[in-house]
């Protein structure tokens, strides 16, 4: 998919939605109906069988409250969600953490399957996915390894786009997307239309994003040479990305087989290095297929293939430096089997095969290969009281080093992990508004590719990191009880867990410290010099409780004044994020403070008005060298209204809306954000800023 292709596409989307919305201004209002949704609202992420209840613990955003929480990344968009922070590298990088877990133990998935890039490798590298474009995206807390692998063991993002539809389409129905910041300057534009009848599918999609520098309450350094000296902006803060796709289904009477293109560009500026920017492209081909046998005792079988091919390179003053490649290929094969008695369940077959390689003077990882095979199986066993689950995986890992030609300080090898994991979960229905989860998993994970063998100065963390190839499989126990109550409008939810790690795989500091050449403790002072990380197992426990509600505060019937009409109501959220090495009894690095929000929400009709506030408190356990973080209070407020416009014979659902962050403009960093220590005070949380915009649907 060409360039051009891709800016025609979204140059076309925004003139048709300028027109559309022009037209909205002399259409009548009428009320606004249901907006078109072409993907069934159920949790499919680690819940391969569609229960309608989940054990375990199971976050959707959709809809409008979607398109109100969109940021420039994955990461900031899902912040403030029970358990779930940001590593916040900046406005342009930022991967989700779920309880204090990040990189390789979260896993980000693309309609169910494997997303690859470097996003996991280092803090400032992006996941190339784009928000807007998400139809909807689930996020569970807590263990997935089972049906994800090792890589899973905090939890798994699964974004879902329709980009392969799943099930027949009737017409031609599609949105369109406007929007606007002055935080960052911030204009976008994204589209999708989808069309087909019972037999063909055809899904097209584009976006365009740039944003400028970030505002912030207070005056920063600059010495990028296009924006040098004193300014209310971060630094390098600026983007441009674009991208879209094509995807198309065929359905047959017992099933469905689909494919799907598609691409992703960006450059972003880095924020750490005030003129490093990153050019970013990802291109990735997808095969999905259902057949429903009901034969040799299977009631179907799913298959699920993806190729992707990576890669970023870091600009140093336009100059081209280190360049960051990533091949990746995914083969995931689920066959259902005919129910045996009351149970139900899967096996599973899962291939995934990625090549790395970094080129230049920054690769601190060498070219590496990594194979893993594993077979898994799933299985509930609904009671009268609720339910069973349970389930087992077997995994064979081979990561295989080549050094490099250009670097010689990497070493060569190939090893082999064969990881194993079980779990098992409850649902128990006390009454008609009471019920209990557990879950109980034993989870192992190989060691990657640069826990093994980098051996290098890594910008993003300013140390040297140095691999180990005496790593042994990661180990861990986990644990949660949740208990959640419903009632009408009324809702409440909260869940503790514990995960203890006989040998975690994590960046110890040394007393070492080496030049960027690789020479350890140099005499030479006027040498730069890195503090030297090595990867090494310890003994770590995370533990911590999180918990969300929603009270009615008053009914249609209960408002007077200008509410009269309408719904109010308080929405609450918390949660405590513990975790220590317990070896040395330090905290680990970048943990989420105790957090608390709370939002008034008023309805009525096609409105929707809301307003609130997130307090952090201090984060002063973090271990020595790290930077403790003072509490901070962020207020928001939010505004959407539904109408409808007429565009000949096409009826347009208009999604108006606008939201105020950071109202009070509070200087504000992050606790798990690794910049917040090694580039202080460089990148603060944006201040104040307004965003604007439309989404039309039809």
């Amino acid at each position: 998919m060409s360039v051009s292709f891709q800016a025609s596409a979204v140059r076309a989307a925004v003139l048709s939605l300028i027109s559309v919305s022009a037209l909205a201004q002399t259409a009548p209002a009428t009320a606004p109906t249901a907006p078109v949704s072409t993907l069934r609202e159920v949790t499919v992420t680690g819940n391969p069988l569609g229960s309608d209840a989940m054990v375990q613990p199971v976050e959707q955003l959709s809809g409008d409250a979607l398109v109100l929480r969109q940021k420039p990344t994955l990461g900031e968009t899902l912040d403030g969600l029970p358990g779930v922070s940001s590593t916040y590298f900046g406005p342009n990088a930022s991967r989700p953490i779920i309880r204090g877990q990040d990189g390789d133990r979260i896993r980000v998935l693309q309609n169910g399957g494997s997303s690859v890039d470097a996003s996991s490798l280092s803090f400032d590298h992006a996941v190339p996915i784009e928000p807007m474009l998400i139809d909807r995206v689930e996020v569970l807390r807590g263990p997935a390894a089972l049906l994800y692998g090792g890589s899973a063991v905090g939890g798994v993002v699964n974004v879902i786009d329709n980009r392969i539809p799943r099930e027949p389409l009737s017409g031609i129905d599609g949105k369109a997307q406007l929007d606007g910041a002055t935080g960052n300057r911030a204009a976008g534009g994204s589209a999708m239309v989808e069309g087909g009848n019972e037999r063909f599918a055809l899904h097209v999609d584009a976006f365009d994003r740039h944003t400028g520098n970030v505002r912030v309450p207070v005056a920063l350094d600059c010495e990028k040479p296009s924006n040098l000296g004193l300014s209310r902006r971060i630094c390098n803060s600026e983007s441009q990305s674009h991208g879209g796709a094509v995807g198309g289904t065929m359905f047959f009477d017992r099933g469905y087989l689909g494919a799907s293109v598609s691409t992703y560009r960006s450059r972003y500026g880095t924020v750490a290095e005030d003129d490093v920017t990153i050019g970013m492209r990802s291109d990735r081909y997808a095969l999905e297929g259902e057949y429903r046998i009901n034969a040799l005792g299977l009631e179907s079988i799913k298959m699920q293939a993806s190729h992707t091919d990576y890669e970023h390179t870091e600009y140093e003053g336009g100059e081209p430096g280190t360049t960051f490649r990533n091949r990746g290929n995914e083969l995931r094969l689920e066959a259902r089997h005919l129910p045996i008695g009351r149970l139900q369940g899967l096996i599973g077959l899962q291939v995934e095969s990625n090549s790395f390689s970094a080129v230049g003077d920054e690769a601190f990882a060498p070219y590496s290969r990594t194979h893993n095979t594993a077979l898994f199986i799933h299985e509930e066993l609904p009671m009268s009281w609720g339910k069973l689950n349970f389930g087992a995986r077997t995994e064979h890992v081979e990561v295989e080093s080549f050094g490099n030609p250009s670097i010689d300080r990497f070493a060569s090898g190939k090893y082999s992990f064969n990881p194993h994991s079980a779990a098992a979960g409850a649902l128990v229905n006390l009454t008609p508004t009471w019920a209990l989860t557990s879950n109980l998993a034993y989870t192992e994970r190989a060691p990657k590719d640069y826990e093994l063998f980098a051996n290098g100065p890594h910008l993003a963390t300013a140390a040297w990191e140095t691999g180990d190839t005496s790593l042994q499989v990661e180990k861990s126990t986990s644990l949660d009880l949740g208990a959640e109550w419903k009632s009408g409008p009324n809702r409440f939810k909260a869940t503790a867990y514990v995960s203890n790690f006989s040998n975690y795989i994590g960046l110890a500091r040394t007393d070492d410290v080496l030049s960027a050449d690789g020479e350890r403790n140099p005499t030479d002072a006027s040498i730069e010099t890195f503090p030297e990380y090595r990867y090494s197992s310890m003994r770590a426990r995370f533990y911590g409780i999180e918990s969300s509600g929603t009270v009615r505060l008053a009914g249609e019937q209960g408002l007077t004044g200008p509410l009269a009409g309408g719904t109010l109501d308080l929405q609450l959220r918390a949660d405590l994020t513990r975790a220590e090495n317990r070896d040395t009894g330090e905290p680990l690095p970048r943990i989420a403070p105790a957090r608390l929000g709370a939002t008034l929400a008023w309805a009525q009709g096609p409105w929707r008005l809301s307003g609130g506030f997130d307090h952090l408190a201090s984060q002063d356990r973090v271990p020595e060298g790290d930077r403790a973080v003072p509490s901070y209070t962020l207020w928001n407020a939010a505004l959407g209204w539904r109408t409808q416009a007429q565009f000949g014979a096409l009826k347009t659902n208009l999604l108006w809306f606008a939201r105020l962050d950071n109202i009070t403009d509070k200087l504000a960093y992050s606790a798990t954000s690794i910049l917040t220590t090694t580039a202080y005070p460089k990148a603060p949380l944006p201040g104040r800023s307004l965003r604007v915009g439309v989404q039309a649907s039809f």
